[in-house]
């Protein structure tokens, strides 16, 4: 029995001593294009799932109106769009790079319609840790969050209005000190 015992508590304190050891020699995956560490995905996602079960809320409404839905259009297109895209555009790079990949949020397949509202709100509110999820809590209004989750909760039957308002904006002229950095390049390789 003695020996059973040691055992258990020598297997206790080896595995916390071989993670500490694969994470301080450098071993553990910390770029985003690296694959993620064993078991990242089911803690995470597990946690993530636990949490929104008890605290998103479970009283909001799916119904939007037009103008709701377009005021969530405009809070997605200035504060969500540079992470998960606008319909019928590829990722930018910005997701291109990031670890976890953002969903594309009007891609059918990564949708969040089946989410509750509640859920996506939270999300929006409280952001993802270690996913590169942002929490608006602290710099958007509760309307704004609720506008934008009933947006993205409707994404797959949007009314045409809404649907043409989620387009990337121009892109921008660089700025005039790139300008001239870059002709004054191009005066020294002539």
């Amino acid at each position: 029995m003695t020996k059973f015992i040691v055992g258990v508590i020598l297997g206790v304190l080896l595995v916390p001593a071989a993670f500490y050891v694969y994470v301080s020699l450098g071993l553990a995956p910390v770029a985003t294009s690296a694959p993620p560490m064993p078991f990242e995905r089911f803690f995470a996602k597990t946690a993530l799932h636990a949490v929104l079960r008890r605290e998103a809320p479970k009283t909001l409404s799916t119904q939007a109106s037009d103008s709701v839905l377009l005021a969530g259009a405009r809070v997605y297109t200035k504060n969500c769009s540079v992470c998960h895209g606008f319909p019928n555009q590829p990722p930018s790079r910005i997701a291109k790079g990031m670890f976890p990949r953002p969903p594309q949020l009007f891609e059918p397949g990564h949708r969040v319609v089946n989410d509750p509202v509640g859920v996506t709100y939270w999300k929006a509110k409280h952001g993802i840790r270690l996913s590169g999820m942002p929490g608006f809590g602290s710099s958007l209004k509760g309307e704004d969050l609720y506008a934008v989750s009933l947006l993205l909760a409707n994404a797959d039957k949007l009314p045409a209005n809404v649907e043409q308002s989620l387009v990337p904006p121009p892109a921008a002229p660089p700025a005039p000190a790139a300008r001239k950095g870059a002709m004054a390049q191009g005066k020294k390789r002539k």
